[in-house]
Order: C-alpha cells, then sequence, then structure tokens
C-alpha cells in the first residue's frame, strides 16, 4: 500500500511540473520585469525587452529555460521563472 502511494503521488508531482511548466511568454515577462527591477535606467531604455526579445526558449517538459546566446537568462518549473544574474 506505501508503495502505491508512493507511485501516485510521483505521477501528481510528474503532471503537475508538466502542466505548470513556465511559457516563453512568461520567462520573457519575468526577464523584462527582472531588469527593470535592478536598473531603472535599463527600464526606461527598453534593455529587458531586447534581452527578452533576444531569448530562446528551451523545454525539456517538466522545466524550461531561455537562453541568449551560450548564456542561460532564466530557468522555470512548476510555475516559477527564475532570472540568473
Amino acid at each position: 500500500m506505501k508503495t502505491l502511494n508512493l507511485a501516485i503521488a510521483a505521477v501528481v508531482v510528474l503532471v503537475a511540473a508538466f502542466v505548470l511548466n513556465p511559457s516563453p511568454e512568461r520567462h520573457r515577462a519575468r526577464i523584462k520585469e527582472s531588469v527593470g527591477e535592478r536598473s531603472p535606467v535599463a527600464r526606461v531604455l527598453g534593455v529587458g525587452s531586447l534581452a527578452a526579445f533576444a531569448s530562446n526558449y528551451h523545454s525539456v517538459g517538466v522545466a524550461s529555460y531561455t537562453t541568449a546566446g551560450d548564456r542561460t537568462l532564466s530557468v522555470g518549473a512548476f510555475g516559477m521563472v527564475w532570472v540568473l544574474q
């Protein structure tokens, strides 16, 4: 019984990860927001919008990330996005 409950819980978590995987738009919005929070000048100049526009979205099913060139800009999972410094 304990093994069955553990298997059910694992399936529920896996399905939730797939369903809540952040979209490209969510990554880009969070990148814009983060750049604007760090620098008011960058916000006025639209640097966050430029960085978000230049990013490439990658999904691995249960998580996702964006890159610009060889640099990772953000990572996301379970509906949340973290912008890397």
